[in-house]
């Protein structure tokens, strides 16, 4: 079997086994186990695939119409030009979510100095690519990243290790254990209702960590209490900045608003869908 009958037969199991995406993902996989990218795979298609590799790519092929995540099985997800490191300890990155790490670095790029905190970190995606993106660009900036999870804060030094950041990391249940005078929080915290979590699809229902997707009854769980006690960890005039899930920009404003932010403000992802809410501490 060549590498493109191998990538055919790859293509037909996964669509048999109504995985989104499916031909997009036996390529992904014909490259990770070939080592070949897009550009050597058509060069080489029509070469014999060694036993060895064609076994391994149809154990991963069999393990994705599993709906095991595509990211588990190879290890590695990009995000913001960077390769993060994985494990079912962690949310996959999404990409959404590099419009929250590019509007931190444009709050921060004017600065001489800055102190960030990334509340409930996971793989480390955002600090580690705020971090790189401003490294060079403010001449001191002070990254920490916290998480509840051990096995989450694990992935996230790895990943910072990989990409050669500087980040604190902090085991603590919010902020039990962090300190004050930061000049911006950023948060992607859990934020899908309990009740909507048997609902998702498998590969995040049943390979993504729990306490990474559950925001409580109503969602809003982090975001109560990250806004409320946000304020005594910001510097006059921080700034607080969540994720949100689609429907929760006017939930999440009237709670920040509550807890005495200003300037608040939702932004719009590039499908137009609400994806970030900010706001302003002044006292």
């Amino acid at each position: 079997m060549n590498y493109e009958e191998a990538l055919r037969e790859g293509i037909r199991l996964l669509r048999a086994h109504e995985v989104p995406d499916a031909a997009t993902d036996a390529h992904l996989l014909i490259e990770h186990v070939s080592g070949l990218d897009r550009t050597g795979y058509f060069l080489h298609s029509r070469d014999e695939m060694p036993a060895g590799k064609q076994k391994e790519y149809f154990r991963l092929i069999a393990e994705r119409g599993k709906r095991i995540p595509l990211q588990h099985l190879t290890g590695v997800q990009e995000f913001c030009g960077l390769e993060f490191v994985v494990s079912p300890a962690v949310l996959i990155p999404r990409q959404e979510t590099e419009l929250l790490v590019l509007r931190a670095c444009g709050l921060l790029e004017n600065r001489e100095k800055a102190r960030v905190l990334d509340l409930c970190t996971g793989s480390g995606c955002i600090a580690v690519s705020i971090a790189h993106l401003l490294r060079g660009r403010i001449p001191e900036i002070r990254m920490t990243a916290s998480d509840i999870s051990a096995e989450a804060l694990a992935v996230a030094g790895e990943n910072a290790r990989r990409n050669g950041t500087d980040i604190t990391f902090v085991q603590s249940d919010l902020f039990e254990n962090i300190e004050d005078g930061f000049d911006l929080i950023v948060s992607n915290p859990p934020y899908i209702k309990s009740s909507v979590i048997p609902s998702l699809m498998p590969e995040v229902r049943e390979h993504d960590p729990a306490a990474a997707l559950d925001g409580g009854e109503d969602g809003l769980y982090f975001y109560r209490e990250i806004s409320r006690r946000a304020p005594r960890h910001l510097s006059a005039g921080g700034w607080l900045m969540f994720e949100i899930g689609f429907d929760q920009a006017a939930e999440v404003s009237l709670l920040m608003e509550k807890s005495g932010f200003k300037d608040i403000t939702v932004r719009k992802d590039l499908s137009g869908l609400d994806r970030i809410v900010e706001g302003r501490i002044y006292v």
